[in-house]
This record gives C-alpha cells, structure tokens and sequence, in this order.
C-alpha cells in the first residue's frame, strides 16, 4: 500500500529539525531506504517551497512534491485524495493533523500518525536511517542529482 506523508509533520518525529537546511532531502534519504527495505512507494509533501522551486521531483521510490507560499501540504494531500477517488481506499495517510486524518477516513484511506510511521520506519531499517543519529557519507551522484534538483551549483536556498 503506497502512502501520502506530510513531510513535515514526520521530520521531527524521525529525530530530524526543521530548521536544518537539509531537512526534507534527509527525510527523502529516510523514506528511499524505506521504500526499498519495504518494496513500498511513498508521496511526500513539503510547505513553503522556496520561490522557484515548487512543484514535483522523483526519488525513485519517492515523489516528492514541494509546494509553493500560500498553499499547505494539507491541502495537497486532500487534492490527492479527491482525485484518487475510489483508489483511495488503496492508499495510507501519513499526518497528525486531524482535520487531515478526518478527510483521510471519509475517503476511505488507512491512516497513520506520523508518530506511529516514525515507528515503522525505525522498526523496518536495517541499522540507523540516513541522517538519523550518526553522519553517513553522500556519494558524487546524489550530490550532482540534488544540484540539479535545485538548480544550483553550491548556492544555499535562502
């Protein structure tokens, strides 16, 4: 069963801080080792898209969609939701926002706290997850995959 996360809501539930530079592309990392470990694909959503940098990136398994000001991974989620329609009831919501998880039901989608995914995520690696407790080392190619990504040749997103 494939899965909508709220990315933000599941950062800090993984020992992530929100206020690291990195934070949604060590979550991507987590969720790629998840997704490969557990043969599962996830959608994950991200508010405040830096200006220009909206819209959907893959990881693999992974689809990440940062959404830009002035919307809410909330309500990206829903929209997801209302065009699955009946395909719905397929999937699982990851979010501790209730208003969400309320939604989720009515359309028949399973849902999960991000607390108790957290949980999953920890209970199904391997060892530590990316970015979870201990530093691990980033290969030339992810970093030329997320300099394209962002467009950017070493430049910080501020």
């Amino acid at each position: 069963m494939p899965y909508l996360i709220d990315g933000h809501n599941l950062i800090p539930k993984l020992g992530l801080r929100l206020d690291s530079p990195d934070d949604e592309m060590q979550l991507v990392a987590i969720l790629q080792e998840f997704c490969r470990i557990q043969r599962r694909q996830v959608e994950v959503y991200f508010d405040n898209a830096p200006p220009g940098q909206a819209g959907r990136r893959d990881f693999g398994s992974v689809k990440a969609h940062f959404i830009r000001s002035g919307s809410s991974a909330d309500a990206a989620i829903l929209s997801r939701l209302r065009r699955l329609g009946r395909a719905a009831r397929n999937w699982t919501v990851v979010s501790s926002d209730r208003q969400v998880q309320a939604e989720a039901n009515s359309a028949r989608a399973q849902v999960l706290s991000s607390e108790a995914f957290a949980g999953l995520v920890h209970r199904s690696s391997s060892g530590p997850a990316p970015g979870v407790g201990a530093e691990r080392e980033v290969s030339a190619e992810e970093v030329q995959e997320w300099l394209e990504v962002f467009g950017t040749k070493g430049h910080s997103r501020e």
